[in-house]
């Protein structure tokens, strides 16, 4: 068995080591979500704590250790008699991620349930994690009914398993830890809430520091039971602290002056649902009863907004995390008698006349804005070239989808063959039964029950009766942005609502579950400003600081698009692709600019990749040159008015107005 890196001697990640700590002393709290960049000590630490929890009584034999204590009466393996364990060390498990559903929760033996009414059943990861530590590296890439049965299981302290009437139930409580790369994908914010605390790591940019760490890892390689050694006493002392902890822990009061100051800062940072407050209460407990206390300090309640609050405060994948200090304090101080008075509305925070302007503004501002030149215009940055302008406000998209079923990444934009969703038919298996088509089992089991000698009322079935149910769900695709950022664009200031035209489908493309990518043209060229990626706020960023100006280089643009589609597809070939072209059709620079477009869309066409032209051509004269570039590609054009998904509506209302004017 390898030695595991002592946690004790992880350099740094000061508010990593004690959220993973508040957990182990306390479960309830509701695990941790690690985010950080790669090569930041995230799965050290969390394969390191392992070693760190008390050891568990277990039922001898149980395959879902079942506490010799109190039994679960439920427990598959039961019924059994109380007393009598065994110890063993707490179980550190991994979910991979591209784990099925019934490596997950566990699988029941369809063919001997049906022909014995056997409920035969092979425990998952979730009964292996159970009263330990479930791990999922890169969480983020999760399939989205995984994390939902994860996050289930760990809010009910229980795993259900259903299949064609017949169930099973166990326990699982676990410590539950994820990590991810923000820069690999976001997860859903309602995702996000539940997970108890979250915490941002990055790597020590003191050198001193990354001195030690390299050491420290350098030692451990050469010989990891030796150095292992050497942090032996320190990881007792841990190990001691953390059953006093847990011991202290049901004599720690939580005062109403702490739970006043917790409502507080929960509705003072406007986070949602109660969630967040029920966190912090527990998390300032096991932050006292750590500290040896038996009693919650405001130290206590603000530590604990700094760990669950965060993560909670996300309205979209562009908002930045984190927590304003200085508001967290005001906020704390005004809530910090426990005389139970209502504040001052006039003080920090309160129900007065608000503070005077300050400055310049911040999103929205207009002391943001970049300087206007003569006519609105921004001023330019550098000959033919325009500075960055801000995007406008984003909407809601009409949704945009890949014609025929695919058989991509679980999502939720075109159709798709997939394990989840309607069931559509029936087909042999290949390989393990996952999804038992009933009916057509029983169908094909019908005609040879004489010629099995069946003679009395059960139904014989075989292997090669089975059937497994195809059905069709949703996936996720490639949608890759093609932005027309040329000097024609910048005209009337239509950049801004490109800008958040494009803006509007990320977040659409976030909501299903998309990669997405972002390829600019303008000037002389075209280049790749963002190569495919789960991560949409990456493609947002890219897309807030494009300059515009310059000829506009379409078939550039094009054969750019093509040749990112062709590397993707052999990186990810059940992916389909999606693209997205905005522009307003003009294509200007070098010899036979329209004819070169349309010989690069005529390859998008060849291929039979679906596109879409998002035509941003405005003003009273209209070329229609968008539309006649959908019809080179094979796809469709839409106005920025089309895009917006209450288009229709908006344009009905205006006609009832009208009419009853």
């Amino acid at each position: 068995m390898t030695t595991p890196f002592p946690f004790t001697a992880v350099v740094g990640q000061d508010d990593l080591r004690l959220a993973l700590l508040l957990n182990a002393v306390s479960p309830a709290v509701g695990g941790v979500l690690v985010r950080g960049e790669k090569g930041t000590a995230k799965s050290t630490a969390v394969r390191a704590l392992s070693a760190l929890l008390p050891a568990v009584a277990v039922v001898p034999g149980c395959r879902f250790s079942c506490d010799p204590a109190s039994p679960d009466p439920e427990c598959p393996d039961g019924p059994h008699e109380a007393g009598g364990g065994t110890e063993r060390a707490a179980r550190m498990v991994e979910l991979p991620v591209g784990a099925s559903e019934d490596r997950l929760v566990g699988a029941l033996d369809i063919e001997r349930a049906l022909a014995e009414g056997v409920k035969a059943f092979e425990p998952g990861l979730l009964a292996d994690a159970h009263r330990g530590i479930l791990y999922v590296d890169e969480v983020n890439l999760l399939h989205d009914h995984l994390v939902d049965l994860l996050l289930d299981a760990a809010a009910m302290g229980a795993s259900y398993v259903e299949r064609e009437g017949v169930s099973v139930r166990h326990a699982a409580k676990f410590l539950l830890v994820g990590t991810m790369n923000p820069e690999e994908g976001e997860l859903r914010p309602q995702l996000l809430d539940r997970f108890g605390l979250t915490v941002e790591v990055a790597a020590s940019r003191e050198p001193d520091q990354r001195v030690e760490v390299v050491r420290r890892r350098l030692a451990y390689d050469d010989d990891p039971a030796g150095f292992a050694a050497k942090w032996a006493e320190e990881e007792a002392a841990v190990r001691q602290r953390i059953v006093a902890a847990r011991e202290l822990l049901p004599q720690v009061r939580l005062g109403d002056a702490a739970l006043r100051q917790i409502a507080a800062t929960c509705a003072a940072f406007e986070v949602d649902g109660m969630r967040a407050d029920i966190v912090m209460a527990r998390t300032a407990t096991a932050l006292a009863a750590w500290a040896g206390r038996t009693d919650v300090l405001a130290e206590d309640v603000r530590q604990a907004a700094l760990l669950a609050l965060p993560h909670r405060r996300r309205r979209n994948p562009f908002d930045a995390p984190g927590l304003d200090e200085d508001k967290l304090d005001e906020t704390l101080e005004q809530y910090s008698g426990d005389d139970g008075d209502e504040p001052d509305p006039d003080g920090p925070g309160g129900g007065g006349q608000p503070a005077p302007d300050s400055g310049p503004q911040g999103d929205g501002g207009e002391a943001a804005r970049p300087e206007a030149g003569e006519g609105g215009q921004p001023q330019a940055s550098g000959a033919g070239e325009q500075s960055a302008v801000r995007a406008a406000e984003p909407f809601r998209t009409k949704v945009l989808s890949v014609p025929g079923i695919g058989e991509g990444a679980a999502g939720r934009r075109s159709r798709a063959r997939t394990e989840h969703g309607r069931t559509t038919g029936a087909r042999r298996p290949r390989g393990t039964l996952t999804k038992l088509h009933l009916a057509a089992t029983v169908q094909a089991a019908a005609p040879h029950q004489r010629a099995r000698g069946r003679s009395g009322p059960g139904l014989v079935v075989r292997r090669d009766d089975l059937r497994q149910a195809t059905r069709e769900g949703r996936e996720g695709n490639l949608v890759l942005f093609v932005v027309d950022a040329s000097g024609s664009m910048a005209a009337r200031q239509r950049m801004s609502a490109v800008k958040g035209a494009v803006l509007s489908l990320l977040l659409d493309a976030y909501q299903r579950r998309d990669k997405v990518g972002l390829v600019t043209f303008r000037g002389g060229s075209a280049e790749v400003a963002l190569p495919p990626t789960s991560s949409v706020d990456a493609a947002a960023a890219r897309l807030e600081t494009l300059p515009t100006g310059g000829r506009t280089p379409l078939a550039a643009g094009l054969l750019k698009a093509h040749e990112v589609l062709r590397v993707e597809r052999l990186r990810d070939p059940a992916r389909r692709p999606l693209v997205v072209v905005v522009t307003d059709g003009r294509a200007t620079g070098g010899p036979e600019p329209v004819l070169l477009a349309s010989r690069a869309a005529g390859l998008f066409t060849a291929e039979g990749v679906a596109s879409v032209v998002v035509d941003c051509e405005s003003g009273p004269v209209r070329l229609g040159l968008a539309g006649r570039l959908a019809a080179d590609l094979g796809g469709t054009a839409v106005t920025l008015d089309e895009l917006r998904a209450d288009a229709i509506a908006g344009l009905v209302k205006g006609i009832q107005g009208r009419r009853a004017a």
